[in-house]
């Protein structure tokens, strides 16, 4: 079942917020594809990127795949396309009834936050947000 159909089967259509495929196309969209060993696609994710801030949508894993690391794994390589484009902030939306998903941002650093952008309050959603630390200089300059 993909991520749509998934999230259809748990939620009402007004508390699903995915992305089309004209989005997916526009130029501030980083999507990603995790492949296993023989090529297959098991995994997908994007970053939006909003100037400071970006969201993290269309995270997903196939269910035969979960438990390997796929998504903590995606999770990090979107994490770092988000902070190679200059992002501070990075924010996502999910449905309470992702408890995996939940999991996954929470020990990822995530926390709960108010809705944002486009997005209001709704029973079904959860908001989070994770702020990035500045990277520390690799090196300083002697006086």
């Amino acid at each position: 079942m993909r991520g749509e159909a998934y999230s259809a089967s748990l939620y009402l259509a007004e508390s699903n917020h995915h992305l089309s495929i004209e989005d997916f196309r526009a130029a501030n969209v980083r999507f990603l594809v995790g492949r296993d060993a023989e090529g297959r696609a098991v995994a997908t994710g994007a970053v939006v990127l909003n100037g400071r801030w970006a969201e993290l949508k269309a995270m997903w894993v196939v269910p035969a795949a979960r438990g390997r690391g796929a998504s903590k794994t995606l999770l990090a390589a979107l994490e770092a396309q988000a902070r190679g484009a200059g992002v501070e902030t990075l924010r996502l939306e999910t449905g309470v009834s992702n408890h995996e998903a939940l999991g996954l941002y929470a020990r990822a650093g995530f926390v709960r936050c108010g809705p944002f952008a486009d997005y209001r309050l709704d029973p079904l959603s959860v908001f989070m947000g994770k702020a990035f630390t500045p990277m520390p200089l690799s090196h300083h300059l002697s006086e």
